[in-house]
This record gives structure tokens, sequence and C-alpha cells, in this order.
């Protein structure tokens, strides 16, 4: 498809995972994609490649996330290489400490804080100038922050409830720009984040909670995020999406 040719897309965390397929899938619907990593510069000239080998047209975003001037530096580099900005995908995010509360240590509940949340507003904050009427913001949370009982994902859970509060807020207050704001809410999806914990009885249990009987693929959710970034989403804004196959019914 190409129904977003002539549009310019940044998908932070774009370089792995989830932020790849989100990339890639973006690239092959015609968007010019600039594709953000925080350290692993091979993976993202690697993405790039990928869209390029199918027909499209991408480039990398260097910004460490969780410092000082983040937001600044990640906007200063793209701005190196386009001049708007039709769609934001707020992506990257680390997962933290897999604790219960009582075992989470300061440093590491800051550094959680600093790239999931703290980065992202001010990487929108910025973005807001450059985005062109009717664009789009997407932000990827997780089913974690509705109804999840696992204790051991607090930290991360709240760090990302804060994404979507921005959704709803920006959803009200961009909407006469004709700007929609929505998050998309993955469950378990296989990615090198969760490396080592999906097999055996664990990855059983998990493909257990979707009624369809299996985890998610990052394809699953960077096809839900390429409908939200299309025309076709033009009257959904201010919603929480979930893409879990089902794990919260």
């Amino acid at each position: 498809m190409t129904t977003l040719t002539g549009k310019t897309a940044l998908v932070t965390g774009g370089s792995r995972g989830i932020g790849r397929a989100i990339a890639t899938r973006l690239g092959r619907d015609g968007a010019r994609v600039a594709v953000h990593y925080g350290s692993n510069e091979a993976a993202a000239t690697q993405t790039v490649a990928a869209i390029e080998a199918a027909g499209g047209n991408a480039f990398t975003v260097h910004a460490e996330f969780g410092v000082d001037g983040d937001a600044e530096t990640l906007w200063a580099n793209f701005d190196a290489n386009a001049d708007s900005l039709d769609i934001l995908v707020n992506n990257a995010g680390i997962l933290g400490d897999q604790a219960e509360i009582q075992d989470v240590g300061r440093a590491t509940f800051a550094r959680l804080i600093a790239v999931n949340t703290t980065a992202p507003f001010f990487v929108t904050q910025h973005g807001l100038r450059r985005l062109r009427d009717g664009g789009r913001i997407i932000n990827i949370s997780t089913m974690l922050t509705h109804g999840s009982s696992m204790s051991r994902s607090i930290s991360y859970a709240m760090s990302k409830s804060a994404m979507d509060v921005l959704t709803a807020t920006l959803g009200k207050q961009l909407g006469l720009r004709g700007i929609t704001v929505n998050t998309v809410a993955p469950g378990v999806i296989d990615t090198d984040m969760h490396q080592g914990r999906l097999v055996g009885e664990a990855l059983t249990w998990l493909a257990s909670l979707s009624p369809m009987g299996r985890i998610g693929t990052p394809e699953d959710v960077a096809d839900t995020v390429a409908f939200l970034a299309s025309n076709d989403s033009r009257w959904i804004t201010g919603q929480w999406i979930d893409v879990t196959g089902g794990a919260l019914l």
C-alpha cells in the first residue's frame, strides 16, 4: 500500500523489536521514516536498509534517552534530514526492574521514568511545532496499565501509565488541528526485550492469556499503528487500544 506517500514519520526506538516492525510497515505504506536509536547504530542501519530494500525511504536519528537534552538532540538530528513531521510514534522504552515494590531500587526506578515517561513527554513537546495539521501521534503503552495483576511489573506499568494520560490530554488539545492522538497497548510480544523468558512453562502460560492461544508478534502491533497512522483512523482520538489478543477479557 502507499497510503502514507508524501508523509514523514518518526519512530523512537525504531531499530529493533516492535519499533523495527512499525518503522518497516510505515515505510512499506509510503512514509519516509526517521528511525531513532539510542545506542545500537548497527541495528538502526539494518532497519533503514530493510525499508530501502522494500522500495522505501528512511534515515537514522540518534539520541540517548534519559539524559539532559535528549529531546533537543533528537530533533536537531531529525531537522538535519527533514523539514516537517506527519507521524510521531513514541515507542522507545526499557523494561526496568521486574520486581515487586519492596525490591525496586531508586536509581533504576528513576532511570525507568526518565526513559519511558520524561523523554517521550519532551520529545512530543518539541515535536508539536514540527507536526503538521492532520498529523498523528501514536504512543506505545502496555496492557499492564489496565487491569493487570502482575505485581513484578509495577514500576514499568507506572512509567507507561503516564503515556495514557498524555494521549487523553493531547487528544483534546490538538483536535482542532486535525491531529489525532492514540495509545496502542500491547500484551506480551515476542521481542528481544523478553529474551530468555518466553520458553517452556512460562511461554505456555503467557500464550494461554489470549483466547487465541499465542503471544503477540511485533507485526501485530505494527499493523495497528499503521491503521492509526492512516486516514482511515481520522475519527479516532484519545483512545487506549487493546492489542493483546484478548488477554484482558
